[in-house]
């Protein structure tokens, strides 16, 4: 046993081949208030991702920490949720990226 906390997030598959490309766009601070409806593993994975909501809009928000301990935040684009929560459904299968 090695004493560390189980993760609390998901871990992603590796990206399937032909995987989809999201378009990611950078943070730009559009909204003041932002939900995080769900996410991946922050302890273990240098890339995680985030489903948020603001404004009545989804989108997925990724952020990379490098080993320097900066931080980069990129979004898709905002959607409505229906239209969403299948890119959500497919980058957890390992489908998109």
């Amino acid at each position: 046993m090695t004493g560390l906390p189980p993760c609390p997030g998901t871990h992603l598959p590796p990206a399937k081949p032909g995987a989809e490309e999201l378009r990611w766009i950078p943070d730009h601070g559009r909204s003041d208030r932002v939900r995080v409806l769900a996410h991946t593993c922050t302890l273990c994975r240098v890339v995680s991702y985030e489903l948020c909501s603001a404004g009545g809009l989804h989108f997925i928000r990724r952020i990379e920490r490098t080993r320097s301990d900066a931080v980069m935040v990129r979004e898709t684009e905002r959607l409505p949720a229906a239209r969403m929560e299948p890119i959500w459904a497919r980058l957890l299968k390992g489908n998109a990226r």
